[in-house]
């Protein structure tokens, strides 16, 4: 994907068909909408306002208008929100007019996207707003639905978040699996550095005793696994600047705050992308005379 082109929830233009144009298959089977094709008269329009049910932060706005354009070229849409607004409940967030069944169709597609976005923009906002002031960055991870990790991601940065590895190629991350395998760590780490990616080698720890195992090997970052918060002081003491340091697992919204203030560089969240509930979003139709 070219950094040059523009993007759309985080999908370039082909991309963007894709999730689309598979979205769509997805729910509309071989036969099509059959309700809409068999109850709705061809020449029918619609006018709708989709709206949020809750407070949230949006995100996926462009990718609901994405849809309703797909079914319908003709239509007419006008944005009244951002990706990244706080909205009260109530608030509009798009006005849509077209060829009904076309908007239809569309819908489910739509409203099942920008919940699902905002959801996740909406969390990691509130877990974003625990931690500031701290110092420390909120990380997501790869704990996303498979086939929506470009999205998903997008969500999570437009809540508050900090991408961190958005695939397995962009950084180098050695747990214990790896040192298992391998036979010990100075000979896993030595193979991550000799092998020049020009990446960033990070060493998972989950004891204290670890910590200085791994630098001395040459890690260049830590990960320190469910330690508890004064395990993390003992670490952050211990380390003392020479690398940055996140903390990760297990992290709650009411553990957060302790956790940063610790004085870790990054606490990462699974679950603002694995577990986030869809926001209440709807759409309510107005018939044109």
């Amino acid at each position: 994907m070219s950094d040059s082109t523009a993007l759309t929830a985080g999908l370039d233009a082909d991309e963007l068909r894709q999730f689309i144009n598979t979205t769509l298959a997805e729910d509309l089977g071989e036969g099509g909408d059959v309700t809409s094709s068999t109850t709705v008269p061809e020449s029918a329009r619609l006018r709708a306002v989709i709206a949020t049910r809750q407070p949230i932060v949006l995100a996926g706005v462009e990718l609901a208008e994405a849809f309703f354009r797909t079914t319908d070229p003709n239509v007419v849409v006008e944005r009244l929100a951002e990706d990244g607004d706080k909205l009260e409940e109530g608030a509009p967030i798009l006005g849509v007019e077209g060829a009904a069944r076309a908007m239809l169709t569309a819908e489910r597609s739509a409203l099942n996207t920008l919940q699902h976005l905002t959801g996740i923009a909406s969390l990691t906002r509130i877990y974003a707003d625990a931690i500031e002031g701290t110092g420390c960055i909120l990380l997501d991870t790869r704990k996303t639905i498979p086939g929506l990790r470009l999205v998903e991601k997008y969500a999570s940065r437009t809540g508050g978040a900090q991408n961190h590895r958005m695939r397995l190629d962009d950084g180098i991350l050695i747990k214990d699996n790896h040192i298992a395998i391998v036979g010990s760590l100075e000979e896993t780490v030595r193979g991550a550095l000799e092998a020049n990616t020009g990446l960033e080698v990070q060493v998972e720890v989950d004891r204290i005793d670890q910590i200085e195992p791994a630098l001395a090997a040459g890690a260049q970052r830590l990960l320190c696994d469910n330690m508890t918060p004064a395990m993390l002081k003992e670490a952050v003491a211990l380390i003392a600047g020479r690398v940055p340091i996140e903390a990760s697992g297990g992290v709650r919204l009411e553990t957060i705050r302790e956790i940063a203030e610790t004085g870790v560089d990054f606490v990462s969240v699974g679950r603002i992308t694995q577990s986030a509930p869809a926001a209440d979003i709807g759409l309510d139709y107005r018939s044109i005379p």
